[in-house]
């Protein structure tokens, strides 16, 4: 039995590669060891069942969404709406790269597994609304900031900031639907037009 911690990390990389690219429940722990090239028993050393790993999966997938799309995108070199402008474009790149990869827009990794789990299995989709409602903090923060000011009138930008991110969660879905990155890109354009009016932008 392998119990390096180099297996370990085949297995959250195997599992994240595969679920994302199908769904949770076309994943089986036979596959995953396969592609991750480990025997079934050293999966088990690691994770007790397919949820847990899947649990590890998310937050892997979380810690990289936080340090390559969420970090950059709103790094301060920025205005704040143009942090939020920024945010789109990176979105927009990375679903390109996955559909020039795979040849699908593969949606979001998270809004894959809760549409998928959150009627089935209340601890996957608690852990995807717990990292759901994490991702609005960065837009909040911007939009504060903009508010402060004066770049946007006074509004609740807490509940603001959800709105835009549900709007972001609506794009992928529809741009996972169509197969089509461009919507990304072009309804992304749009999304400070829900906060600003034409005449403060």
């Amino acid at each position: 039995m392998d119990t390096s911690i180099d297996t370990r990390q085949r297995l959250l990389d195997a599992a994240q590669t595969l679920i994302y690219a199908s769904s949770y429940h076309d994943v089986g722990v036979q596959k995953i060891c396969d592609h991750a090239g480990v025997r079934k028993g050293s999966f088990y050393h690691f994770f007790p069942s397919k949820r847990e790993l899947a649990l590890a999966v998310l937050d892997q997938t979380h810690a990289l969404m936080q340090d390559t799309l969420l970090n950059k995108a709103f790094a301060p070199d920025l205005p704040p709406l143009a942090r939020i402008e920024r945010f789109f474009v990176f979105l927009y790149d990375f679903h390109t790269q996955v559909k020039n990869n795979s040849g699908y827009v593969l949606g979001c990794p998270f809004g894959n597994i809760g549409c998928e789990m959150s009627t089935q299995d209340e601890t996957l989709r608690s852990k995807v609304d717990n990292i759901l409602s994490a991702a609005e903090a960065p837009f909040a923060t911007a939009l504060d900031e903009a508010v402060a000011n004066g770049e946007l009138p006074a509004m609740d930008t807490a509940a603001a900031a959800r709105a835009l991110f549900a709007y972001t969660e609506g794009i992928v879905l529809y741009a996972k639907t169509r197969n089509d990155p461009e919507l990304i890109r072009d309804l992304g354009e749009r999304a400070l037009q829900l906060l600003v009016p034409a005449d403060l932008k």
